[in-house]
């Protein structure tokens, strides 16, 4: 039995699985809502309470940068180390990765229909991959290609520079500007981000409110009622924020691409990109994707896809374990 863990700003998700013949097989799941917890180990105490399991490994994947097996969540007041975990596990081995690099791991345990394709580019085409997932916050990772197979490593692009690339973009940096000390591409092409886009757009007089949204956005998720009326066509300020926010979300997964030389693809991860797969397809995104002057064909070539199943990082963090434990490769 292994323990894996998939550790947002908003959910966390444990499962205990079983391996048998190289696959995972999970025995049990269950989802909590990360703030309405003081830490993890709160969640993973509640998790295995009661029951007894011969857990083998432990891995949790968590959006943060992971350094000597500690981590302090940016999206959450969490303190979080693996020692800590251990004990809790009565002497458990724990590994901490990075959200993403979990995810970059499970990809591999995928199947065709957990993706759906918005650029094919070349044709088998290998080297170095890039996963991008919009969510609670901006994740990103890396998959190097030594010439036999892909290895994922972490890194925290999502919290680089936001460079604005036209004059709309220029006044949406200075509008956040005006409310954060520094502006990240985390800070508009995520949740949140979402929602900043639409209150820079109202703020500045490029669309009306609707009443029903505003309603609305006091009793729910801003960024998903945002994206259900934009893509219902009942708000056009909300599809202005879409668009603005899927350009946004195809320039900097280009950026990605350009730094890690992902010609092997960019797969768009997260909890955002599912919900709005159709305006990811529709070309903005991809048009925003390839503006990259003279490197424009090189990012032509690059197949781009959209990440389905919302169990990617826990399948991830699922395989890092079983692979610690010699249970699987």
């Amino acid at each position: 039995m292994i323990l894996a863990g998939d550790i947002g700003g908003t959910h966390t998700r444990l499962a205990a699985y079983t391996v048998a013949g190289g696959r995972l097989r999970p025995e049990r799941a269950q989802n909590y809502s990360s703030p309405a917890h003081a830490g993890l180990a709160e969640i993973v105490e509640r998790f295995v309470a009661g029951r007894e399991a011969d857990y083998r490994h432990a891995c949790f994947g968590i959006a943060g940068p992971v350094q000597a097996g500690r981590v302090t969540t940016p999206n959450l007041p969490w303190r979080i180390e693996a020692a800590a975990l251990s004990t809790l596990l009565g002497g458990v081995a724990v590994t901490l990765i990075n959200d993403l690099e979990a995810s970059a791991h499970g990809i591999a345990m995928l199947a065709p229909g957990d993706f759906v394709t918005i650029n094919a580019g070349e044709a088998g085409a290998r080297g170095n991959a890039a996963v991008v997932s919009a969510g609670t916050g901006l994740g990103e990772a890396g998959l190097y290609w030594d010439g036999g197979k892909l290895h994922p490593f972490a890194c925290e692009g999502g919290h680089t520079d936001f460079g604005p690339r036209n004059e709309a973009e220029v006044g949406l940096l200075n509008y956040l500007l005006a409310r954060f000390e520094r502006v990240s591409y985390e800070r508009v092409v995520s949740g949140p981000g979402l929602k900043h886009i639409y209150d820079f757009l109202r703020d500045s007089g490029r669309g009306a409110e609707t009443p029903a949204v505003a309603e609305a956005m006091r009793a729910q998720d801003p960024a998903a009622v945002i994206s259900a009326a934009a893509l219902a066509g009942r708000c056009t300020l909300c599809a202005q924020a879409l668009d603005m926010f899927v350009s946004l979300y195809g320039a900097e997964a280009g950026n990605a691409a350009l730094k890690f030389f992902a010609r092997a693809g960019v797969y768009l991860g997260g909890g955002i990109a599912p919900q709005i797969v159709a305006r990811l397809g529709d070309g903005g995104f991809m048009r925003a994707f390839t503006a990259k002057g003279r490197m424009r064909p090189l990012l032509e070539a690059m197949p781009v896809r959209v990440i389905l199943n919302p169990d990617v990082a826990l399948l991830g963090a699922a395989r890092v374990a079983a692979a610690a434990a010699r249970l699987m490769e």
